[in-house]
């Protein structure tokens, strides 16, 4: 059969790793594929870096435009990351009739409706498997692996950076910014980690994990989004005695009411499946109402583990360039019109255990006044704990049961501005997931 004709807009870390996984794994590629795929041009802005790895094999350009408007190109390949550029490259080559692999979750978070609805009317494919968890075929999962059930919840730990820090303190005792800096000395945080550590990264890779598990809009907006900077290691180390470990998790879930998308720091039981993924390591679990609870377990970054993900989207493009469109898979795994708006839960009406922590002046009546307040909320407490802390103050540490964010949050803002308190409340949530 006719070879695949690739245009990679990119030859950084992905783009690097796409075209060594395409060159070295070539034959085996074809045997699953049913034909060649080749990278027949490249845009880069190093050329002469570019030319080092792929010597003649290639063309290669500064120009993206000439790689997607090429008459000879079949599949595009974006992996050159941001919302202009690689919007404007994308949209031109779903435009010039071709399908397209990406591994940038901030641009479809942002841009996927549209992008999605472009592809639809051309009759082709945008396939993202690279953009949600790196090598962990996630997507592929929901999207067809899960098609018999109904998705009941996601959860996920998917973003390695923010992991590392948070193992990092939990094994070492270490401060924050102490395991922040180990991360970037390690190379698995940026130079400016705001996106990784602040939530950002988590909650783009939520938004499209959210539509394909529900078969609703990419809705980036809505997704309520926390980071773990300001986590202190008391909190980490509180929560071990406890028998809970800290993850940011990313939790999309369905209910009567609407639709839950959020990120934030989580307390997990220690013995849960999630709370023992350590170090740069993520894993997806994923919740079918007749499969029950899956998991999914790897590298969610990095240059091979990601091009291993652009490479299978490729795979799958190249099976189904024969197909007719409305017989492939669709983008979010729904039928374009069945695709529904379901209605996305304030975070107020979120409802959750909670972990509060909070130094008081250690003297009687403190713990009547915090418990009826509580109570006043319609906030149970679950359990308590309080540790002296000098001569005079004390913390002291609720385990709510399941209560309304909303009523949480009246709470806390009636507590903070007590006499006796003298710290700013520590607010965590808490999931038992199975």
């Amino acid at each position: 059969m006719k070879a695949v004709k690739v245009g990679l807009l990119g030859l950084g870390v992905v783009g690097g790793g796409t075209w060594k996984v395409l060159t070295n794994n070539a034959g085996e590629i074809e045997r699953r594929a049913g034909r060649r795929i080749e990278v027949a041009g490249v845009a880069v802005r190093d050329v002469q870096k570019a030319q080092a790895l792929v010597g003649d094999s290639a063309y290669i350009t500064q120009d993206g435009m000439r790689v997607v408007r090429d008459p000879d190109i079949d599949v595009v390949v974006e992996v050159i990351g941001g919302e202009t550029i690689a919007r404007e490259w994308i949209m031109e080559a779903i435009a010039h009739g071709k399908h397209v692999v990406t591994a940038n979750k901030a641009l479809l978070a942002r841009h996927g409706n549209e992008i999605f609805a472009a592809a639809e009317a051309k009759g082709v494919t945008v396939a993202f498997e690279a953009a949600v968890a790196g090598g962990i075929p996630a997507i592929k999962a929901i999207r067809e692996g899960l098609a018999a059930n109904q998705i009941q919840w996601v959860a996920g730990i998917i973003n390695g950076t923010s992991n590392f820090v948070l193992s990092e303190m939990r094994s070492r005792g270490l401060s924050f910014n102490e395991a922040l800096a180990e991360a970037q000395l390690l190379g698995y945080a940026e130079a400016d980690p705001t996106f990784d550590v602040e939530g950002v990264d988590a909650a783009h890779k939520l938004t499209l994990l959210a539509s394909i598990a529900f078969g609703i809009p990419v809705q980036f907006n809505k997704t309520h989004t926390e980071g773990i900077s300001h986590l202190a290691r008391e909190d980490i180390a509180h929560a071990e005695r406890l028998g809970y470990r800290i993850k940011l998790l990313a939790i999309t879930r369905r209910s009567e009411r609407g639709i839950e998308l959020r990120v934030h720091p989580t307390l997990i039981p220690a013995e849960r499946l999630l709370a023992n993924v350590e170090g740069a390591m993520n894993a997806v679990l994923v919740s079918g109402d007749a499969v029950g609870p899956t998991l999914y377990y790897g590298q969610g970054a990095g240059e091979m583990p990601t091009a291993s993900a652009v490479v299978a989207d490729l795979v799958d493009v190249a099976r189904a360039l024969d197909v007719k469109p409305a017989h492939r898979v669709q983008h979010l795994g729904f039928q374009p019109e069945s695709v529904v708006d379901i209605p996305v839960l304030s975070m107020d009406d979120v409802v959750s255990s909670y972990y509060l922590r909070l130094r008081v002046e250690d003297r009687p009546g403190v713990l009547a006044d915090l418990a009826r307040i509580l109570a006043d909320a319609d906030i149970s407490i679950g359990s308590m704990f309080q540790e002296p802390h000098g001569d005079n103050d004390a913390d002291i540490i609720f385990l709510s049961h399941e209560a309304r964010e909303g009523n949480v949050e009246d709470a806390l803002r009636k507590i903070q501005y007590l006499p006796f308190v003298k710290s700013k409340v520590t607010r965590l949530r808490m999931e038992h997931l199975l």
